[in-house]
């Protein structure tokens, strides 16, 4: 198993073993008093500029997809992609047409400017594919804005594509 992810599973594991026992005891512990109010409230930083239309973020998707398209080519859709990772993208879309999930359609809703990462979308990408009795699947994904228009975040990417060496 990764070394990554038996460490946040482990992690997890004594959180909620220390969550769930913690209300174990026989004790009996007054209420905590309510908090105080406070005064001041900070807004999240959000972009004046207007959300991008939801097919500019689904073209990324199907480029990456399309395996007409060379995974060298594809390296600027995707944050922070360096030319080892064209391999992967190549796989990528090679797996897809030999499990004739191709082609595919994409839709994106629930767009929204991330409150904590500048120039970041995040938005609900819906797939659908061409196999039969192949529900669509939905799934979170962040683009960052460039100077040409959207990629796909490094976050998202090593997520969907488990590009390089994972999460950087």
């Amino acid at each position: 198993m990764n070394r990554h992810l038996t460490t946040a599973l482990s992690a997890a594991t004594i959180f909620v073993a220390a969550f769930g026992l913690s209300g174990c005891g026989s004790e009996a512990r007054e209420p905590a008093p309510p908090p105080a109010p406070t005064s001041s409230t900070v807004a999240p930083t959000v972009p004046s500029a207007p959300l991008p239309d939801p097919a500019a973020l689904t073209d990324v998707v199907m480029k990456l997809t399309d395996p007409a398209v060379p995974g060298k080519d594809k390296l600027p859709l995707i944050e922070g992609a360096t030319p080892a990772d064209a391999t992967t993208l190549d796989n990528f879309a090679q797996a897809l047409t030999d499990n004739h999930m191709l082609p595919m359609t994409f839709t994106a809703t629930e767009l929204a400017w991330s409150g904590s990462a500048p120039g970041t979308v995040q938005a609900t990408v819906t797939l659908t594919t061409s196999k039969p009795n192949t529900a669509p699947f939905s799934y979170p994904m962040e683009f960052k804005q460039i100077p040409t228009g959207w990629q796909l975040s490094r976050t998202t990417a090593d997520l969907l594509l488990a590009l390089g060496d994972g999460p950087r």
